[in-house]
């Protein structure tokens, strides 16, 4: 039996990257030699086992050969008989097809290290076009690396094109998709996540809310990008140096879907855009099974992302409804993910990346005076039901339009 560290853990040990993640590979075992270790199995398609202690991956080395479509769609083979080498030839890049010995020593046998030193994602073999998730790995590193200087090998990007032509996207599940994406947004350069599978014709069968923002025009004089999609990816850009939430870049990513279905009459305006923004961000949401706070989050901004470029034209009456429709008067911290939702937004126009954004503090000022409201004497007089909610809701609008006073003074 020989163990070897392999993936993530190797590449980015070379690259002197931050990783989080270990993964081993067994090589000469069987599963019944792991489980009297102590290995816990947990794999279903093929046999993989929990270290009891470190809690860290450790899969019997494998083959597998394409039997259907999309991502389930292999036949795994395990033996003390398959080698390194032959569990390497099936990973997706040359850089993830590395692997340590337990003494550091480097086994590289398609030049992944080499890749490295040339910062190109290059596949390892033509066994990539057989599973269509490489697509959104390929896109999940470039976005990963891409301030380091990477880019996807032009064979390697063509083969992906390939994978999109045959329809293989259609077939991954949606738990895939979503894992992989908020990966992606999560790293360094989420926008280069989205234009690389915008270049391979990706973006339209998994994102085709999202695809069809390019193109769109906006008013010069508010997006002197003009182009939607482009705004988006500016926007994401933003949202890197604003948040590291997953949640809050995803409604970045989102927050404009209405303009898409804008008419073509009134363009480039794009009155009520949010409430037809609203179906759409609910249907991608369902479809990719989006945890509930990240759907939240992007509704409320979605909705109420006007509302904050207006901030301190806002009525008394409307800062209220803002606040409790995002859901801050019960949560006070969601206000700080909206605030940087929108930012990224304003933000994420050509020559505006450094603008000055008042409404934040004016935000965030406003809702602690909300906080200030005190019902105290109307519990001690025993009102209670609708009329408490109704005396709240004054006495709310009231500290509000205090605060606005002030503030206009």
């Amino acid at each position: 039996m020989h163990i070897y560290l392999v993936g993530g853990a190797v590449r980015d040990g070379l690259l002197n990257y931050p990783s989080s993640e270990k993964d081993w590979v067994v090589v000469g075992a069987t599963p019944e030699q792991m489980v009297n270790l102590g290995f816990k199995p947990v794999g279903q398609d093929f046999p993989v086992f929990i270290h009891h202690k470190t809690g860290e991956e450790y899969a019997l080395a494998r083959t597998e050969r394409k039997s259907g479509r999309g991502y389930k769609g292999f036949e795994f083979y395990t033996s003390t008989t398959v080698s390194l080498e032959d569990d390497l030839v099936r990973r997706d890049l040359t850089i993830n097809a590395m692997a340590q010995d337990a003494e550091g020593n480097l086994v590289d046998p398609f030049d992944g290290q080499r890749d490295l030193e040339l910062k190109v994602l290059r596949h390892v073999s033509d066994a990539f076009t057989e599973d269509p998730l490489r697509v959104l790995r390929v896109a999940r590193f470039a976005a990963r690396y891409c301030h380091l200087g990477f880019s996807i090998a032009p064979e390697t990007m063509q083969l992906m094109k390939s994978i999109v032509a045959q329809g293989e996207m259609e077939f991954l599940v949606a738990e895939r998709v979503w894992k992989e994406t908020d990966r992606a947004l999560q790293e360094r350069s989420p926008d280069i996540f989205i234009e690389v599978l915008r270049q391979c014709g990706a973006l339209k069968v998994l994102f085709p809310e999202v695809d069809s923002l390019f193109g769109v025009p906006q008013k010069a004089n508010y997006h002197p990008e003009v182009d939607t999609g482009i705004h988006i990816l500016m926007a994401l850009q933003q949202s890197v140096k604003l948040s590291d939430s997953g949640a809050v870049r995803f409604s970045v990513l989102v927050h404009d879907l209405g303009k898409a279905i804008t008419p073509e009459s009134v363009l480039p305006s794009h009155r009520g855009h949010e409430s037809r923004g609203l179906p759409l961000v609910k249907n991608i949401c369902g479809r990719l099974g989006v945890p509930n706070e990240y759907r939240q989050l992007a509704m409320a901004v979605t909705e109420f992302h006007l509302h904050y470029h207006k901030a301190l034209e806002l009525r008394p009456e409307t800062l209220l409804k803002l606040f409790n429709g995002i859901g801050a008067i019960r949560t006070p911290s969601k206000l700080v993910d909206f605030l940087h939702c929108c930012e990224a937004d304003a933000r994420g126009r050509t020559g505006f990346e450094d603008r000055d954004c008042p409404s934040t503090q004016y935000l965030t000022n406003a809702l602690a005076a909300v906080f200030k409201t005190d019902i105290s004497d109307l519990v001690a007089a025993g009102v209670n039901g609708a009329e408490i909610g109704r005396q709240l809701k004054q006495r709310q609008i009231g500290k509000l339009t205090e605060f606005k006073s002030n503030y206009d003074q």
